[in-house]
């Protein structure tokens, strides 16, 4: 178990080089995907989930499986876009990363819509790593405005699974940005081991909390709670997953909410009946 810690304190240490010195050059036409457009006088939710560390299968999984969740608890059927690297490929770079932002951004209604950017790697002090093939890459959240900013949306969510991911809620946050994180600014997270389906954190929150709760807020204090108590039984200092900011955005999420329906049987309508 504590080559697990060791993996996410030390994973980011090869990820050296700036982002903006890779997405200069023009994606390719097929990164950009296809979404399908805001409906009218509705509040659409559109999700963009990345998985940055290809030498690691866990992201690849954790993003994906969290864009699934994410589609059923908001309605978001041919919405969202998922990129990811893996051992083999090189999937989510700096031009795709930014071809999907711009593919949002033409497609939603930028006061009207929200955007969900999930974000799963590696994480360091000043950031988290995106491993692409050979390219090693840092992303800061100045990288992660301009990808949100690129959308378009007025409203948006930030989900960062990766250790030290507390930077990401102080540099970003506001209330028409809520920002959701792994860990606190100066804690690691656990969970980032190959073959692994999550990590702990995207287990808690995705897999269980908003498999039952479509409300980010309480989503995140349920997951908040099984994973400090899960660290605690393995003999980890607690990772503090953080959230802040958002106060316009979960009004607008809970119309989103409402219209997709119940997620599970039983929970799911106890979870509807709350908050719809």
């Amino acid at each position: 178990m504590r080559r697990l810690l060791a993996f996410c304190l030390i994973g980011l240490s090869i990820a050296i080089g700036p982002f903006h010195d890779a997405h200069g050059q023009p994606a390719r036409r097929a990164d950009a995907g296809k979404l399908v457009p805001h409906r009218l006088g509705q509040t659409d939710v559109y999700i963009l989930s990345f998985g940055l560390w290809g030498p690691q299968s866990v992201f690849e999984s954790e993003a994906r499986g969290a864009a699934r969740i994410l589609e059923a608890n908001f309605d978001g059927k041919g919405r969202s876009i998922v990129r990811v690297n893996t051992k083999r490929r090189a999937g989510a770079t700096p031009q795709t990363l930014m071809a999907a932002a711009t593919a949002a951004g033409k497609a939603l209604d930028p006061a009207e819509d929200i955007v969900v950017l999930v974000l799963t790697s590696h994480g360091g002090p000043e950031g988290i790593g995106l491993v692409a093939g050979r390219d090693a890459l840092l992303v800061t959240p100045d990288n992660v405005r301009e990808l949100l900013d690129r959308t378009r949306a007025e409203n948006r969510v930030l989900i960062v699974s990766a250790c030290y991911s507390g930077i990401f809620a102080r540099e970003l946050a506001d209330p028409h940005t809520l920002v959701i994180t792994a860990a606190a600014a100066d804690k690691p997270s656990f969970g980032c081991r190959d073959g692994a389906t999550w990590t702990y954190f995207g287990d808690a929150f995705f897999n269980k909390a908003l498999r039952g709760e479509r409300r980010l807020d309480v989503a995140f204090e349920q997951a908040r709670g099984l994973v400090t108590q899960r660290e605690r039984r393995e003999g980890f200092d607690p990772s503090n997953p953080q959230i802040a900011g958002g106060e316009q955005v979960l009004a607008r999420l809970k119309e989103a909410a409402c219209r997709a329906g119940a997620p599970t049987q039983q929970a799911g309508r106890a979870a509807r009946s709350a908050t719809c």
